[in-house]
C-alpha cells in the first residue's frame, strides 16, 4: 500500500519514552494556528513510499534496540488505511522480536500515534485505523494553552492507552512535566535541518538565537507562514 510521508527518523528521543523510530505522515487539513510543522499540511507534498518500505526501516530500528514507534504528522488519520496497515505490520514485527527474545528479553516496544482529532471526532473508520496502536495522544494544538506536560504541545492534549501494554507504558507520564530538552536536531535526506519534538513557548526562538550565534542561518522556517 502507498503512503505519503514527510519523513522518518531514528533514533527519536523527544516524542515518547525511550529510543524510538519516528514516522511523519504528510497532509493535514486541521491547520492549527501556531503549528511548528506547517510544511506537513499540503497533502500533495512530501514523498510517496510504501508501507512495506517503512516497515523495513522499523525492523532495522527494532534490531538496533528501538523501544517504540511514534507516528505523527501531518495528520495520520487522514490516511486511515495506510495507518492501519502500518500499525498492524509494526505490531507483528514487534511481536516477532518479543517471541524470539522470550520473556527474559527487554519489554516490548510500544506503538504511539499523535492525532489532532478530539476523542469525540474519532469515527468508526478512524478508530479502526488506530486499533493497532498501544496509545494515542489526541487534540488540536492550541497555542494559547501552553504546557510543560511531556510530549504535548498544549494543555488540552491527552494520552489515551488503547492496550494493556500502553496502559503500563504510559501510566507514569500522564501528568509528568518535562525536565530536560524537548527538542532534538537532525538532518533529513533532503539535507534540511530537522527539529524533532514539542517545544515549550519561546523554545524555538531561543534555538534560532543559539544557532545564529553558531553561524547557522535560516532561509525558511516551518513554524512561520
Amino acid at each position: 500500500m502507498e503512503i505519503r510521508l514527510d519523513g522518518t527518523h531514528y533514533p527519536l528521543e523527544t516524542l515518547g519514552p525511550g529510543k524510538r523510530f519516528g514516522v511523519w505522515f504528510q497532509g493535514c487539513s486541521l491547520a492549527c494556528a501556531g503549528c511548528m510543522s506547517r510544511h506537513t499540511w499540503d497533502p500533495e507534498a512530501g514523498t510517496v513510499t510504501t508501507v512495506s518500505q517503512v516497515l523495513g526501516l522499523w525492523q532495522q530500528a527494532l534490531a538496533d534496540g528501538a523501544e517504540g514507534l511514534t507516528v505523527s504528522g501531518g495528520e495520520p488519520l487522514q490516511q486511515p488505511a495506510a495507518l492501519a496497515e502500518l500499525l498492524s505490520g509494526a505490531a507483528h514485527l514487534r511481536d516477532e522480536v518479543r517471541h524470539h527474545e522470550g520473556s527474559a528479553g527487554p519489554r516490548p516496544a510500544d506503538l504511539l500515534v499523535y492525532t489532532g482529532y478530539e476523542p469525540g471526532e474519532l469515527t468508526p473508520e478512524r478508530r479502526r485505523a488506530l486499533s493497532g496502536a498501544d496509545a494515542v495522544i489526541t487534540g488540536r494544538f492550541r497555542v494559547a494553552e501552553p504546557t510543560r506536560l511531556v510530549w504535548r504541545g498544549s494543555a488540552n492534549q491527552r494520552i489515551h492507552a488503547l492496550t494493556p501494554h500502553g496502559a503500563t507504558r504510559y501510566a507514569p507520564y500522564l501528568a509528568q512535566e518535562s525536565q530536560g530538552p524537548r527538542l532534538q536536531i537532525g538532518t533529513g535526506d533532503d539535507r534540511e535541518l530537522r527539529i524533532y519534538g514539542v517545544p515549550v513557548r519561546g523554545e524555538l526562538a531561543e534555538m534560532e538565537r543559539l544557532l545564529r550565534q553558531a553561524g547557522v542561518g535560516f532561509t525558511e522556517r516551518s513554524w512561520r507562514p
